[in-house]
């Protein structure tokens, strides 16, 4: 059994599985939680902004109602875990609210009060909230969570390894065949397994149509001690500009600022904004920390979690979790191991990735659409500097020569890194994000640093070095 991925999916699925008596390797690319998993405002929540009003519209009550058992039995799920495996991650039981951020927003309120409702979820109004976001009503959820996320993870993985399963980091799952066993490889191995799981957050085999089905959308935090009494409420607004606010250990962590992986113009201001209005809103000094992370969005809002092709026999594949992964990824982990062993899941057909949504086809024609403009636009765009030289410390440019357009980034020392701007993936040609200091590609979010080296899939493959 081999499971692709060291963050919230892949831990628990490992652990759940090894505790069954299965033989478990784990193959991370990097390290355990260092992706999304471990990158997020640490909320475990049922209660996901206005997610049940738009489930209820594309897909009926019906489908709102079993995503919000789901959701519900995941927040418990992760409870009993970090209780079992994880003392150190500092769970709290913390209300959960959806905010109106603006009089502009009390209408879509009001919608996900109703919704919330009909999907069987004990949720109340609020006048107020314990959190510091501007609000004017909400809709408020009890006893959610709020944890380390990258603590949890770890006591999962260290459990999991207590039941016997292996974990190889630095372990990037470069292909694999579709027969049985099925073959993983990575760049130092060849893994022979039944049954694969792809928990990678984003599936970086090209087959399911799974780059077409999923907009990888980036988002960004900063966070602070919080000086004073601690602020109870996780809250988010119902629209944008989302601001999304936790309390964690005493730090203080705001979330927003979110865009399409690979837009245009990304500039640093959108962590100055965050902590400008972290600064606002709480007793902080300083705002210290930041980071970011990318989340895959299906078109029609529901996770993908089950077989990765139709037919499929033994390879897995959980994705799709809109920004809530601590809760989804948990659910994923506890459908894939009943799949495994052979076992019925109440939620594996909601989930279902072979299905098909009519009311999605607009979605899937427009992000299709935005696909092709960006691989055959960014093709014909001018060069940004006329040489090497000409870019500017501390600044990224492209430089054309005929056909070829070459990234050049110089740090803030004077040094040149040149890398091709063709993605590994399908060929897109990457952005710069000066937010980030990345190369990020507009078709399907794959990442890079300045030097070529993948930062976020579904490439599996460095960029080739750039003409100095």
């Amino acid at each position: 059994m081999l499971v692709i991925g060291a963050g919230i999916t892949g831990a628990t699925t490992a652990l759940l599985l090894a505790r069954a008596g299965l033989d478990v390797i784990i193959c991370e690319a990097a390290t355990v939680a260092s992706g999304a998993s471990g990158l997020n405002t640490a909320k475990v929540s049922a209660l996901q902004a206005t997610i049940y009003s738009d489930l209820t519209k594309r897909h009926g009550a019906e489908t709102a109602a079993a995503y919000a058992r789901a959701s519900m039995a995941g927040v418990e799920t992760v409870a009993e875990l970090a209780g079992l495996f994880a003392p150190d991650a500092g769970l709290r039981r913390r209300p959960a609210a959806t905010v109106a951020g603006s009089p502009e927003q009390v209408e879509q309120v009001n919608a996900e009060l109703v919704a919330t409702e009909a999907a069987g979820l004990p949720v109340r109004v609020c006048d107020e909230v314990d959190a510091p976001i501007p609000c004017y009503g909400a809709v408020c959820l009890d006893d959610q969570l709020s944890l380390h996320p990258v603590r949890y993870v770890r006591g999962l993985i260290e459990a999991a390894q207590a039941a016997g399963a292996r974990l190889y980091e630095h372990s990037r799952a470069l292909s694999v065949n579709t027969g049985s066993p099925h073959r993983v490889q990575t760049a130092d191995a060849e893994i022979s397994a039944r049954h694969v799981v792809v928990a990678g957050h984003y599936p970086m085999f090209d087959r399911g149509l799974y780059f077409a089905r999923l907009e990888p959308r980036r988002s960004y935090c900063v966070a602070a001690p919080l000086s004073g009494a601690d602020l109870q409420t996780m809250a988010i607004t119902a629209d944008e500009p989302t601001r999304s606010f936790a309390v964690v250990d005493g730090m203080a962590i705001l979330g927003g600022e979110g865009h399409a992986a690979g837009d245009r113009d990304i500039r640093p201001d959108r962590f100055e904004r965050l902590a400008r209005d972290l600064r606002a809103w709480c007793r902080v000094s300083d705002v210290p920390f930041r980071w970011s992370a990318q989340d895959p969005v299906s078109v029609d809002r529901l996770p993908m979690i089950g077989p990765y092709l139709p037919g499929a026999h033994g390879l897995w594949v959980a994705t799709g979790y809109g920004k809530w992964g601590l809760s989804t990824g948990t659910v994923a982990a506890g459908i894939l191991t009943d799949l495994v062993m052979g076992r019925q899941s109440p939620w594996a057909e909601t989930f279902r990735p072979t299905r098909l949504n009519l009311r999605s086809v607009p979605k899937l024609a427009k992000l299709g659409a935005k696909t092709a403009i960006d691989l055959i636009g960014d093709r014909l765009r001018p060069g940004e500097a006329a040489s090497v030289e000409a870019v500017a410390p501390g600044t990224a440019a492209v430089v054309r020569e005929g056909r070829k357009q070459t990234g050049v980034y110089r740090d803030a020392d004077g040094v040149a890194h040149a890398v091709s701007l063709r993605c590994t993936h399908l060929g897109c040609l990457l952005r710069f994000n000066a937010a980030e200091t990345s190369w990020d590609c507009p078709c399907h979010g794959s990442r890079f640093d300045v030097d070529g080296e993948v930062l976020e899939g579904p490439a599996v493959h460095p960029l080739a070095p750039g003409k100095l």
